[in-house]
């Protein structure tokens, strides 16, 4: 038995190798429905300030921005056409190793912005930073502050993605796992690691809750426009939950929609409609682990032969999906890049404006489309 897994080993890191050198694409075929319109996007260079791997964005009070966090630790503020990007933050005061734009091995030292929010009554910028929790900065920016590191004994090891519940001054977040790093993060899909945890940070209080427990890679959270419930995607699983804050159900969670992919950070729009940013289809690799437990337990301990899996999957099939959806879980519009020519990887799609904002975490760019 061990001798087939070296096999299947072997056998993976010589495909990633092969597709890594002979880029070729079998991706899965436009969702019913879907418009392959993002490939036209337009992209806003992040190159010139030594940017890669926008994770989320946000506009603050004033409508300013974008905002994203990326891969060094900093987070930029768009400033126009003219001006391009500044620097508006940071979450670690210890950059001197903070040289290159993406840089895994350093992240736990200048710390990895994932997931944005602006508390619009009082100007502060939240921020989930992978390795140092739950953090935020003023209104000028400068160097962000840790809120909340641990919950139940447990520190954050991949703080992930916030949302604001303005008016009870709340702070919904998700912590994906209590025993992988986010550098990690394919070790939490083929583990089948379920120890991620939602929670909520009261500003006022500073009381904090663990809402749900033992799940699998949360991720994207969202709270509705009537406040009754928190949208909750969970990637390695792709569904996405409803929380409900009110009425009979509240306190308690149930399945809002099983998606196509797998969903990363979940944004509402003034309409109250969801965003969601799909990483990648469902495809046959999936499908294949899946049913083959022990293959994705053996996988899940040798890191390098992940990232050949990574290279392979990436290489297969990843390319970017946007998708619509109501209050009540209907589709309302798929967007694609079914061939990856523009974007690919998707983390956040946030309308603002009149536009669609995208976040492309393995790209130095990010994506803008006019909505018609």
């Amino acid at each position: 038995m061990r001798s087939f897994f070296f096999l299947v080993a072997a056998v993976l890191a010589a495909l990633a190798i092969y597709v890594s050198r002979k880029p070729i694409r079998l991706s899965p075929p436009l969702l019913p429905g879907a418009y392959n319109k993002l490939k036209d996007a337009e992209t806003i260079s992040l190159s010139g300030i030594g940017a890669f791997g926008a994770e989320s964005i946000v506009f603050d009070r004033n409508g300013e921005g974008p905002y994203i966090g990326i891969a060094d630790g900093r987070i930029l503020k768009w400033q126009g056409e003219d001006k391009e990007w500044m620097e508006f933050a940071v979450t670690s005061a210890n950059r001197t190793e903070c040289v290159k734009p993406f840089s895994p091995k350093t992240e736990h030292v200048c710390g990895r912005p994932l997931g944005l929010q602006f508390h619009y009554k009082t100007g502060d910028l939240y921020i989930a930073d992978a390795y140092f929790g739950l953090m935020k900065v003023g209104p000028n920016g400068g160097l962000a502050t840790p809120v909340v590191t641990q919950a139940e004994g447990k520190t954050f090891r991949f703080t992930n993605n916030i949302d604001i519940d303005e008016e009870d001054g709340v702070v919904y977040f998700t912590d994906s796992s209590t025993q992988f790093y986010r550098r990690q993060f394919l070790s939490i899909v083929l583990s089948g690691d379920t120890t991620g945890r939602f929670m909520k940070y009261d500003i006022a209080s500073q009381e904090l809750t663990v809402l749900v427990r033992d799940l699998l890679f949360p991720n994207g959270v969202a709270v509705s426009k009537d406040r009754s419930f928190v949208l909750l995607a969970e990637t390695a699983s792709g569904k996405l939950f409803k929380y409900w804050l009110q009425g009979p159900k509240a306190g308690t969670h149930e399945l809002f929609v099983d998606l196509p992919g797998f969903p990363d950070n979940v944004r509402m729009n003034s309409d109250g409609d969801f965003w969601i940013a799909l990483y990648s289809k469902k495809g046959k690799m999936e499908e294949w682990l899946q049913m083959k437990p022990s293959v994705k337990n053996y996988l899940a301990k040798f890191p390098s032969v992940l990232e050949k899996v990574m290279t392979l999957m990436s290489g297969f099939k990843n390319h970017a999906i946007a998708m619509k959806l109501n209050a009540e879980g209907e589709v309302l519009l798929v967007l694609e890049d079914v061939e990856g020519k523009t974007l690919h990887s998707i983390t956040e799609v946030e309308e603002n404006n009149g536009y669609l904002w995208i976040a492309a975490p393995m790209m130095p760019i990010l994506g803008r489309i006019k909505l018609e």
